[in-house]
């Protein structure tokens, strides 16, 4: 009996709930939650967590970033992380099926798509150059640790003196006392950024420049494609069984590097300037404005990857719970992570006679520049690098395994046919090939302009745009008091009113706030001190309304082919629940949505209103009588009135 309950609950059963076996044979489902939360975390927790956060932690006041951090989390973060997760859950459809809910914003999940694709082609370029990293740093000496190499120009300073003949890596210590004294800070250029800029990049002077592809970076690439499509050979059923190393094994690697870093010289004076509080900066609109945007962008929300993930769930998981372990593990990486890149910079700054200020850095400039920089200033700097570059090879990779199969999903999903199904492989191979050719421009002299331009506009305000119609239309086209009846029929309780309120108010309060922010907000991308043409800057937004635009494009489509004699009735119509919606196995379309026909929908009245009615026949208007509400164990729940 102990055996069949914990089954149950490792295959994400309601507590006190009968196990029931209720596996999408045609679809497919995880192979047990830990699978999904595992997959989620993997998700959520990227690249941003480890090269993003701690920068605008300790540039937005340190501690202090912290207390609205936490707050946005709370308000916006989970919330939204919940409603996604159970929209997809409920269906048991990825991001352009659970449209059905309303056809008329099927365009938001091609906006998604649109999205996932742009964020899929970059990101995995940034994961083939840690591959790259990892590969070089296979050797007894970092090719980047001094000056004398074909690539260093004379402005090449290194922390490091050159070695003597005889030095050994078990004495590189006392090489640090020969630490190059820097004449001229503002034009020194270390070692490591000149072997990014003029080796790994051998960057062009300019985005129109593509200049020749860089081949040990495209041979690279290609790597990565081929470990992304063998991990989702067979979909969720391989990806879920590949989860439980990439996405634990990053936190073994960040145990590792905090143990060492914090052992290290100037180790705290790094961790101060990262967590000490600057409280007066918590009245700067600036700051919430980053730890919204921090927040919702780092758990990938409106990318279609939650909603999709949430689809191979079984239909009664208990998706609240999974939403906050998951947004707080992804929250408390981030400040993890901190810990870890501090520790080493505050090292690296004590040992230059500088402000951690100076050598603190955010995105590949802290990935690949900064933070292997100091790893030459450790015993056996190959090993370490190895674990850092392998870290965030896994962290990459358990986001891009996310984004494939949202495409993938989205694709199946909409065509739907047995053969479509059965032939999974082929769609996912075929979008894996399509991923690894458009990202082949971006392995040029000029990749890293075009990377950094899709990574800026690509994936900025059109998510926020995005997830905002996507609350509009769940809580106020389709119906609030219709969506928590949904999830109450689905997890056996309705949502709590806090999560009623947010959904219905304070989130898309928040959202309309980090759109206007990131207006207000906007300027002109840079790289470095290179200042990025007019026609490059139209080419980004282009790509940013690219997304958003498939939202008016098919609602106006639906309109048109929508029933009716006038505009609108058409748009009645256009934005009515499709008949197929609903959960997507016969055996839980109970309630609202139990047929006895092709079509037909059984509405059942709640059982005060039998009690008042006697055996009168019910009414035929829905909006006229209550709804009777199947819990997830067969008892009969009485909705709470809605907040």
């Amino acid at each position: 009996m102990e055996e069949k309950q914990f089954s149950g609950i490792l295959n994400g059963a309601v507590p006190g709930e009968p196990v029931k076996k209720d596996e999408n044979s045609r679809r497919g489902n995880w192979g047990n939650q830990i699978e999904f939360v595992l997959t989620s975390v993997g998700y959520a927790v990227g690249l941003g967590n480890v090269w993003r956060f701690p920068y605008l932690c300790y540039r937005n006041g340190g501690g202090a970033f912290m207390f609205p951090y936490f707050i946005m989390l709370v308000f916006c973060g989970i919330p939204l992380f919940f409603l996604e997760l159970s929209f997809g859950q409920f269906t048991s459809l990825g991001c352009l099926g659970v449209w059905k809910v309303s056809p008329m914003f099927k365009g938001v999940g091609y906006g998604m798509m649109v999205v996932s694709t742009y964020i899929g082609i970059y990101y995995n370029v940034v994961i083939c150059i840690a591959f790259y990293y990892f590969f070089m740093s296979m050797t007894n000496l970092l090719p980047w640790t001094y000056c004398n190499n074909p690539w260093n120009t004379p402005d090449c300073t290194g922390v490091l003196s050159t070695p003597r003949a005889n030095a050994s890596f078990a004495n590189v210590s006392a090489v640090l006392s020969g630490v190059t004294e820097i004449v001229n800070r503002t034009k020194r250029t270390s070692p490591s950024e000149e072997y990014w800029r003029n080796y790994v990049l051998n960057i062009s002077d300019g985005i129109g420049n593509f200049g020749e592809v860089r081949l040990p970076i495209l041979g690279c690439l290609a790597v990565s494609w081929i470990v992304v499509f063998l991990c989702l050979i067979r979909g969720v059923k391989s990806s879920g069984k590949v989860v439980y190393f990439t996405a634990t094994f990053p936190y073994v690697v960040l145990t590792i590097l905090f143990i060492r870093g914090i052992t290290l010289e100037g180790a705290v004076s790094g961790i101060k300037y990262y967590l000490t509080p600057q409280w007066e900066k918590i009245l700067d609109a600036k700051v919430w404005g980053d730890a919204a945007s921090q927040i919702f962008y780092s758990l990938g929300c409106a990318w279609g990857g939650l909603i999709t993930m949430a689809s191979y769930n079984k239909f009664h998981n208990n998706c609240f719970r999974d939403s906050i372990i998951i947004s707080v593990t992804n929250c408390a990486t981030s400040v993890y992570a901190g810990f870890v890149i501090f520790s080493i910079l505050g090292f690296m700054a004590h040992h230059l006679g500088v402000d951690v200020s100076e050598v603190a850095d955010h995105g590949p400039g802290l990935a690949f520049v900064a933070y292997p920089e100091a790893l030459t200033l450790l015993p056996i700097s190959p090993l370490w690098s190895l674990l850092f570059f392998f870290m965030l090879i896994l962290l990459g990779l358990g986001t891009q395994f996310c984004l494939l199969e949202t495409l993938v999903t989205a694709v199946v999903d909409e065509i739907g046919t047995d053969w479509i199904i059965k032939n999974k492989t082929y769609i996912t191979l075929g979008v894996a090939i399509i991923g690894f050719l458009l990202g082949v421009p971006l392995t040029t002299q000029a990749g890293i302009y075009w990377l950094l331009l899709m990574d800026n506009y690509a994936a900025s305000f059109s998510l926020v745009v995005i997830s905002c119609i996507m609350c509009i239309c769940i809580m106020y086209v389709y119906g609030h008091k219709n969506y928590f009846r949904d999830v109450e029929m689905m997890l056996g309780f309705p949502p709590p009113i806090f999560f009623r309120i947010c959904w219905r108010f304070v989130s898309p309060f928040i959202i309309t706030f980090i759109l206007i922010f990131t207006v207000i907000q906007y300027k002109p991308i840079t790289y470095n001190d290179y200042v990025y043409p007019s026609w490059s800057l139209v080419i980004g937004f282009a790509m940013a309304l690219s997304s958003v635009i498939c939202i008016p494009i098919y609602a106006l489509f639906k309109i048109a082919m929508s029933e009716g004699s006038t505009f609108l009735e058409r748009l009645k119509n256009s934005v009515k629940p499709d008949p197929d919606w609903g959960p997507a196995l016969q055996e839980h379309r109970k309630g609202r949505y139990a047929t006895t026909g092709p079509e037909s929908v059984e509405v059942c009245p709640l059982k005060e209103d039998l009690k008042d009615e006697g055996k009168e026949k019910l009414k035929e208007k829905e909006d006229e009588i209550g709804l009777t509400i199947p819990g997830s164990n067969g008892s009969t729940l009485n909705p709470s009135p809605s907040a």
